[in-house]
């Protein structure tokens, strides 16, 4: 039986670990061949072994989302080796504890936390989008879908540009759905939950017991649960979707 994305050509940011990472696999499992970027390029590389390792095709990109040249170069070689771009999966990001702050207000983030914050995940996925969406529309078809969160549905506090930036994804994602759907190019957003992944792990260290509190499901989502979401939306199963943003949270945004 042929899996849900036979012979597609999907681009994965952010895939060097936890969502991108996982979805990758999905994917490479229902039939595509996966273009892994990563800003740190080993990281890239040891995702595309592991599909590679369970019979997948997968190459390996470096680039920085957040750098218009670096994303333009990422699309021109997904076309130029594969000859098209079906899906593309806008996955890269970054949180405040990643970047070393942790327990502030807004008036106490930093402005270069703040800007890198935002750059990474709303800058990016516009910058992503701005260049698949020429090349989908030059093929008359295409689905991306973003990695918002359950935090671009809800407030956070001492999160303010995370939340900031994942809120804008969302708007992001639904106007492009909008602009595009005449053209046959489908556009939408899973919002994931707290997720077994590094940008977490510190939180969970921090915060676990008070984390479970707040999801229904009483535990975290493994990586693995977003990326089966984000390959139904990026299949023709979902084809009557477009503009939706999807919780996978356990039911943390329902309380």
């Amino acid at each position: 039986m042929s899996g849900t994305l036979e012979g597609k050509i999907v681009f994965v940011t952010g895939g060097g670990g936890g969502i991108g990472r996982a979805t990758s696999l999905v994917m490479a499992r229902e039939g595509a061949a996966v273009a892994v970027s990563d800003s740190d390029l080993p990281l890239a590389e040891e995702t595309v072994a592991q599909v590679r390792a369970a019979g997948g095709t997968a190459v390996a990109l470096a680039g920085d989302v957040a750098d218009e040249a670096q994303v333009k170069a990422m699309i021109d070689s997904v076309v130029a080796q594969f000859g098209r771009l079906d899906c593309a999966f806008n996955n890269a990001g970054t949180n405040h504890a990643y970047l070393g702050v942790v327990g502030k207000r807004t008036h106490e983030i930093p402005l270069d936390v703040a800007n890198k914050v935002i750059a990474v995940n709303l800058m990016g996925v516009f910058l992503c989008m701005r260049y698949e969406l020429v090349q989908m529309l030059a093929q008359g078809r295409g689905v991306i879908c973003n990695t918002a969160s359950a935090a671009g549905l809800v407030g956070l506090q001492m999160s303010s540009s995370y939340v900031a930036s994942k809120h804008g994804v969302v708007g992001l994602t639904k106007t492009a759905a909008l602009e595009y759907a005449a053209d046959g190019i489908r556009v939408n957003c899973v919002c994931p939950g707290f997720t077994d992944t590094r940008m977490i792990r510190d939180v969970m260290s921090r915060r676990g017991n008070e984390v479970m509190h707040m999801v229904p499901n009483r535990r975290i989502a493994h990586p693995n649960e977003i990326g089966e979401l984000v390959v139904w939306l990026c299949s023709e199963r979902a084809s009557y979707v477009t503009g939706a943003a999807y919780p996978v949270d356990g039911g943390y945004t329902a309380a």
